[in-house]
């Protein structure tokens, strides 16, 4: 066999096999939970404060809650496109009873969350209400 013919042969083995490799892209990437990244609710601030809801979650599990106004931790389980969080640890930042009202219903709407996806740059939280999330900037 030839030189030229070998490298043709070794060329087109090396594509064939490279052809059953997954592809990471940044659309692919961008399809992964977004574990370490801080996640705002797309909401407006309530009249008063400059507050609207985040959460960061860690691959362990771990997931920091803010609020309108308490914060603070809870658990997260995500399995392919299933997630469920619960908080476990949050506290009172002694805010306003229409904040704390909000907390209350906002928390009620995380807890019966079921599955998770991307729509666009947007990660959705989808439950009887739709939580629309953005990937913080800064």
């Amino acid at each position: 066999m030839s030189v030229a013919r070998f490298r043709s042969l070794a060329v087109a083995l090396t594509l064939a096999g490279m052809a059953n490799l997954p592809l990471c892209d940044a659309a692919t990437a961008r399809q992964a939970f977004p574990y370490g990244s801080e996640l705002r609710l797309e909401a407006k601030p309530m009249r008063g404060s400059k507050r609207v809801p985040w959460l960061q979650f860690a691959e362990n599990g771990k997931v920091e809650i803010d609020l309108w106004c308490a914060t603070g931790q809870g658990h997260a389980v995500v399995v392919d496109r299933t997630i469920t969080i619960v908080p476990t640890a949050l506290r009172n930042n002694q805010c306003a009873p229409e904040q704390l009202e909000a907390d209350k219903a906002f928390l009620s709407k995380l807890m019966q969350v079921t599955a998770w996806r991307w729509d666009g740059h947007l990660l959705l939280l989808e439950g009887p209400e739709m939580l629309r999330w953005r990937p913080a900037s800064n």
